[in-house]
Parts: structure tokens; C-alpha cells; sequence
């Protein structure tokens, strides 16, 4: 049952399996969203206030995020922004509806995945179910198989999907489930197109809809990333009107 905390901005429920924190200054939704999840089996931890939701998610790290980026104080962005510093937990944005300049600053930040206000719980419920299937399977935890698979090994690009871990030249390159993803399935067939239906097809779930533009943001997020490692880096390469593929070494 939904149980809000006195004097606090926070709002606690019954431990179970996976952890969602919900953050939004807008109560209503915050309750509805809390409700609907419960109801699916999550435990939520809801925050109104986004300066305590940073101090608390730095602390407890649930498995999934979901932040308005509206907000007083830290905005979604910025609140991202924080958590990327310590954490690479899976985030879903909820963005207002002609705001499409947040959503693709939020993927290019490295959100895993938005949803537009205002929204069906049974979209949200969808997305987040499906944001962590990937975090599930990218990371070995969902079957045995997967924690067998053994690590992709490009020139000097080292994906172990187990571990969700990615190396270049040796140096750690830190990666949102959806970009290891995506960065994945190029590495695989080094030379040959990935369209971005295809890409979509192997970083999100059958049944979710994402808008193919969505993989140009992600492309853009992870050239980003290697390149504060190594400003040479261009192993990614677009192929106007066709998709991208991953150089051949």
C-alpha cells in the first residue's frame, strides 16, 4: 500500500525484488506511478525533492531510475548528469510532449530509454519492464547461456557482455545497457551495415515502439564516450540514409 512519510519528501513501500525510483515533483503522478508498479511486484522509492533523490539513489542504487526532467532545484538533466558520475544504473526520462530537444539531449546523455506526458501507466510499466529485461540479459544475470558468452574482441575494442564491461586500448569505456547493446551488435559483423531498424531491434524490445532517431542519439552518446578516451577514435561509421557500421580492422 502506498505509505507517505511525514515532514519528508519521500515516499516508501514494501521491499521486493527490483527497486524503482521514481522521481518527480508532481505528487499525483508520483502516486499513480507507485501504485501501478507495486501492483506489478516492484518495490518504490518515490521523491518529490530531487536533491534528497540524489543523496538516496547515490546510497541504496536501485535497478531503474525514472526522472521528470522539469524540475525545481535538479532537473532531470542534471540529476542524470550527477548519477553518471558513480553509477551506471538504467534511466527512463519523462519529458512533456513537445519537448523533443530534451529527449534527445536526455539519450545523448546516456537515458536508456523516455516516455511523454502525459502517458499510460501500461506504457510505462512496458518501458520499464523492458529497459530491464536488457540490463537483465546484458549483464548475464537473466540465464546460464548468457553468463558463458564470452567476450568480443575487435582490434582494440573488448566487449564482455557477462560483465557488462567494454575496454578500449585497454581503458574502460562506461556504457548504459542500450549503448553496449547497440555497440555489440556492430562489433559482431565488423564491415557490414546495421541498418537502424535493425539496431532498434537488437537493443529494445519487440514490443516497444521507439522512434529510429533514438539510435542516431545513442551512436552520437557512444563516439562521445570513446573519445574522452581517445580523441582519434572512429571505428563507428554512418552511412547516410543506410545505418552505421563498425570498421573492419
Amino acid at each position: 500500500m502506498l505509505a507517505l512519510e511525514s515532514n519528508t519528501s519521500r515516499v516508501s513501500y514494501v521491499p521486493v525484488t527490483q527497486t524503482i525510483a521514481l522521481v518527480d515533483d508532481d505528487r499525483n503522478i508520483l502516486t499513480s506511478v507507485a501504485i501501478a508498479l507495486e501492483a506489478e511486484g516492484y518495490k518504490v522509492d518515490c521523491y518529490s525533492d530531487s536533491v534528497e533523490a540524489l543523496q538516496q539513489i547515490s546510497e541504496t542504487t536501485p535497478d531503474l531510475a525514472v526522472l521528470d526532467i522539469k524540475m525545481p532545484k535538479l532537473d532531470g538533466m542534471e540529476l542524470l548528469t550527477r548519477l553518471r558520475r558513480e553509477h551506471d544504473l538504467p534511466v527512463i526520462f519523462l519529458t512533456s510532449l513537445a519537448d523533443e530537444t530534451d529527449e534527445a539531449l536526455g539519450l545523448r546523455m546516456g537515458a536508456d530509454d523516455y516516455i511523454t506526458k502525459p502517458f499510460s501507466l501500461r506504457l510505462l510499466t512496458e518501458r520499464i519492464r523492458a529497459v530491464l529485461r536488457r540490463a537483465e540479459l546484458s549483464s548475464g544475470a537473466r540465464a546460464e547461456d548468457e553468463n558463458d558468452e564470452p567476450p568480443v574482441t575487435r582490434g582494440e575494442l573488448v566487449l564482455d557482455p557477462a560483465r557488462h564491461r567494454c575496454l578500449w586500448k585497454g581503458d574502460p569505456v562506461t556504457l548504459t545497457v542500450t549503448e553496449f547493446l547497440i555497440l555489440k551488435a556492430l562489433a559482431l559483423r565488423p564491415g557490414h551495415v546495421k541498418s537502424r531498424d535493425q539496431l532498434l531491434d537488437a537493443a529494445y524490445d519487440e514490443n516497444i515502439y521507439v522512434d529510429d532517431r533514438t539510435i542516431d542519439s545513442h551512436i552520437k552518446r557512444v563516439r562521445k564516450k570513446f573519445r574522452m578516451v581517445d580523441p582519434e577514435f572512429s571505428h563507428i561509421e554512418t552511412l547516410y540514409g543506410v545505418g552505421y557500421r563498425y570498421k573492419e580492422t
